[in-house]
C-alpha cells in the first residue's frame, strides 16, 4: 500500500499536482516506515526499504519536505520554469535570491530569465532580494551597471529589486515566501555555454546542455510530522 502510495504521488507530481502530490508521498513514506519498524523480519525490512530508495526521493523531516533532483552533465530540459514550477503559486509575492555569482554578462542574464519568469506569473510577486558578491576582477562597474538596468526594468513591472552584497557569502539558496526553498549546487548557473550566438539552445534554456548539478527542494508548510 505504501509502495502504491508513493507510485501516485509520483504521478501526480509530473502531472504538476503538487498540493496532491505532496500529501501522497507523505501518506506513502509513513505507510512504509510503519512496515519497517512494524516488523522483525530482517528480509522483509531490507524489501520495504528498497521499496522506498526505488519510488521515491522524497523525505520527511521535522515536518519539512524534501525531494532531490540529480542534473547529470549534459542533460537538456532543466529550464527555469522546468526547476521551478512548482514554487510559482498565485500565492507567491516575494523572493529571496542568495547566489554569490552574479557577477559576469552570462550570470546577468541568467538572473534576468529568472527575474522574468517570476514576472509572467502565475504569482503575483511584487519583491525580489538578491544578495550576491562583487566582481573581484575589473568587470565590477558592469556587474552593478547591469544590475540596477534590470531594476529598474523591474521597477516598470511594479517589482521591487533590493540588491545587496557580501564578501562572505558562498551558499547559493532561493527562498519563497510560499514555503518552499530550492538549493542548487551551481545556483543558477548550471548551463554550459553555448555553442554559438545562432546554435539551439541560446534562447531556449529548455535545449540548452546543463553541467552536473544537484536541485535540494524543500518545503516547510503543508506536511505534518512523521
Amino acid at each position: 500500500a505504501g509502495a502504491a502510495t508513493v507510485k501516485r504521488a509520483v504521478e501526480l507530481d509530473k502531472a504538476s499536482r503538487f498540493q496532491e502530490s505532496l500529501v501522497c508521498y507523505q501518506e506513502g513514506i509513513d505507510l512504509l516506515l510503519q512496515a519497517v519498524r512494524g516488523t522483525k523480519d530482517e528480509v522483509k525490512k531490507q524489501h520495504y526499504r528498497q521499496k522506498i530508495s526505488e519510488n521515491s526521493v522524497v523525505t520527511f523531516s521535522d515536518g519539512k519536505f524534501h525531494k532531490q533532483i540529480r542534473i547529470e552533465e549534459n542533460a537538456t530540459g532543466f529550464s527555469y520554469e522546468k526547476l521551478f514550477q512548482e514554487c510559482l503559486t498565485e500565492i507567491l509575492s516575494e523572493v529571496w535570491v542568495e547566489d554569490p555569482y552574479i557577477r559576469q554578462v552570462h550570470q546577468l542574464y541568467n538572473f534576468l530569465r529568472f527575474c522574468e519568469m517570476l514576472v509572467k506569473g502565475p504569482c503575483k510577486v511584487n519583491k525580489i532580494h538578491l544578495l550576491t558578491s562583487y566582481d573581484e576582477g575589473g568587470g565590477r562597474s558592469q556587474q552593478v551597471n547591469g544590475l540596477e538596468e534590470i531594476q529598474q526594468s523591474l521597477r516598470n513591472y511594479g517589482v521591487t529589486l533590493d540588491i545587496a552584497f557580501s564578501s562572505s557569502i558562498h551558499d547559493r539558496e532561493i527562498r519563497f515566501n510560499n514555503g518552499w526553498m530550492i538549493k542548487i549546487g551551481r545556483g543558477l548557473d548550471y548551463f554550459k555555454k553555448p555553442q554559438g550566438r545562432f546554435s539551439i539552445g541560446y534562447c531556449d534554456l529548455d535545449l540548452r546542455p546543463c553541467h552536473e548539478t544537484t536541485v535540494d527542494i524543500f518545503h516547510t508548510k503543508h506536511t505534518k510530522k512523521v
